[in-house]
């Protein structure tokens, strides 16, 4: 008996453990309004733009490998047409003259943060990343540029897409680090989830089985037979 309870304490503390950081990570990640966590604030011109007046160039689609979907609108002062394809290749054009717009190199991804970010012309360092060599924090398989800020906030630059792709401020990635803490993300968080299930129902079968020896032996002192104490006479 005095085992289980040994037991049972010590079960308790590790389970404790989990649902406090449990707690704490979830306070966290409601800290400050999503869109704030995301880098929404650092966007400029946000609101989409009208297209200029007049005629845009035909568009010839021809071929097998032919896009799924074209869309035009205003990037940077320009009115541009992208051609996306299934396997997620952006090839765009300028929407007046069909001519194909250049891939976005260091001096126009710079360009592009300094227009479209609050704080974009302060920039710390730009690398650029091919789509099998992304940063963990951009978490896609597409080739950008990474803006560094001097606040310590990188910004992407899609190459082909020419767009803001994400924001992470210093905040998303602690917030980051907590939600994945939160929701024991990855094969290792399956795992460690399911070490801390399996200890919080050998937790639940050890109170019961206390629990129930408990209450028989209540049972035993409640049906014993009360004696009279001898008299002294």
């Amino acid at each position: 008996m005095r085992i289980l309870k040994s037991i049972h304490t010590w079960l308790g503390w590790l389970i404790a453990v989990p649902l406090l950081l449990w707690t704490i990570s979830g306070l966290v990640m409601v800290a400050k309004p999503e869109a704030e966590t995301k880098g929404e604030h650092y966007r400029l011109n946000a609101a989409a733009r009208a297209l200029p007046p007049g005629w845009l160039a035909a568009q010839l689609i021809e071929g097998e490998d032919r896009p799924v979907e074209m869309r035009t609108r205003m990037q940077g002062n320009s009115a541009v047409t992208s051609a996306i394809y299934s396997d997620g290749k952006i090839e765009r054009y300028f929407a007046k003259s069909g001519e194909p717009v250049p891939e976005i190199d260091l001096a126009a991804a710079r360009t592009i943060v300094a227009m479209e970010i609050a704080g974009g012309d302060k920039v710390d360092s730009v690398r650029f990343f091919e789509a099998e060599n992304t940063p963990g924090d951009f978490g896609r398989k597409v080739p950008v540029w990474q803006v560094v800020l001097r606040d310590g906030t990188n910004v992407y630059v899609g190459r082909e897409s020419g767009d803001i792709e994400a924001i992470r401020t210093p905040w998303w990635r602690t917030n980051e680090t907590f939600r994945n803490l939160h929701t024991l993300r990855g094969n290792v968080g399956n795992i460690k989830g399911l070490a801390y299930g399996l200890l919080a129902v050998l937790a639940i079968l050890l109170l019961t089985s206390l629990t129930l020896r408990r209450r028989e032996k209540s049972q035993l002192k409640a049906d014993a037979p009360i004696t009279a104490p001898e008299s002294s006479v």
